[in-house]
């Protein structure tokens, strides 16, 4: 189908921003142009109960969290959540809005993590990052107050990487339990050259070439962007992971590797529900207010991650 009308005037908003692809500028440069994108076009941010930031320990240092909590009493289930932005660009604010959404939905204490960015941190600062707060969550749960048995990840674009990585991480180590993965329009392989990286090549927001350079930024020039945990679909093994939501765009450039994903999610044995998103561009989910399929991608997430935990609860009563 064409663009989705609300995408088109999100679009147009953008475009008179004038603001240059991120390929075209420095690091530093990208993410003031980020945040300066997100303070123009503002999201709804749906009413929770409470949010706190706090410093946790880290593999390279404190890392920054923020702790959104609904407003029931706990213990709450858990969804660790990672941000988009190519592991170059955003931060705590990018994901707020869908962050809240599914607090509200899945009645969750979430914890956004505020990981080391590229290229001043490469591959795999991030994923560590990401996989150290999700320990720390786990054994601090009675202060957290949360079940940390009802365990889910989820993450935009380079933060859906982030969450299959962590994923894959937790199984390699025997590390936590988790039992959903979320992955809205993520970041699945380096290479950049399935059908929907040249025909959404450019002009649907992120471009292909703003891709690579991401990769670029957080790879670096020595670095092996076809190690499993940055190019997650490369792993030997794909089975006994978390279920899976993936949710892709249809004029996303990384429409196909999603796809590819949870096809191979499925081939080796896993829960996986995809979704393709029609007329929608990269990262619409996070578009609350702006474009009602962004709710709409929320709300089954959340549907997917509730009926994860329920099943894990009956698993564990037979």
């Amino acid at each position: 189908m064409p663009l989705h009308p609300q995408v088109k005037e999100l679009m147009q908003k953008r475009t008179a921003l004038d603001l240059p692809d991120n390929h075209r500028v420095s690091p530093e440069e990208a993410r003031a142009n980020a945040r300066r994108g997100k303070q123009a076009i503002p999201t709804v941010k749906e009413p929770i109960g409470d949010i706190s930031e706090r410093h946790i320990p880290g593999p390279a240092g404190d890392i920054t969290v923020r702790i959104y909590r609904p407003d029931t009493q706990g213990p709450q289930p858990l969804i660790m959540f990672f941000h988009g932005g190519g592991w170059v660009i955003g931060d705590l604010d990018t994901e707020d809005s869908i962050s809240r959404g599914l607090v509200n939905r899945v009645n969750a204490v979430l914890i956004s993590v505020d990981y080391r960015l590229a290229p001043e941190h490469r591959f795999p600062a991030a994923v560590e990052d990401c996989y150290a707060a999700t320990i720390w969550a786990v054994e601090n749960s009675h202060e957290l107050v949360i079940d940390s048995s009802r365990l889910a990840v989820a993450g935009t674009s380079a933060g859906g990487n982030l969450s299959a990585a962590v994923c894959q991480i937790a199984r390699d180590r025997c590390g936590p339990k988790i039992n959903h993965q979320v992955l809205f329009c993520p970041v699945i392989d380096s290479s950049l050259n399935r059908k929907s990286a040249i025909d959404n090549a450019e002009g649907y927001s992120l471009t292909t070439k703003g891709m690579k350079w991401f990769w670029d930024q957080y790879i670096g020039p020595n670095g092996n962007g076809h190690h499993p945990y940055a190019s997650v679909i490369n792993a030997n093994d794909l089975s006994n992971l978390p279920d899976a939501t993936v949710i892709a765009a249809e004029y996303d450039p990384l429409l196909d590797e999603a796809a590819d994903y949870a096809s191979a999610l499925t081939a080796a044995g896993n829960d996986v529900t995809y979704s393709e998103y029609k007329g929608m561009i990269h990262g619409f989910n996070g578009s609350f207010g702006l474009i009602d399929d962004a709710v709409k991608a929320c709300e089954q997430a959340a549907s997917r991650i509730l009926y994860s935990f329920k099943k894990n609860k009956a698993d564990k009563t037979h």
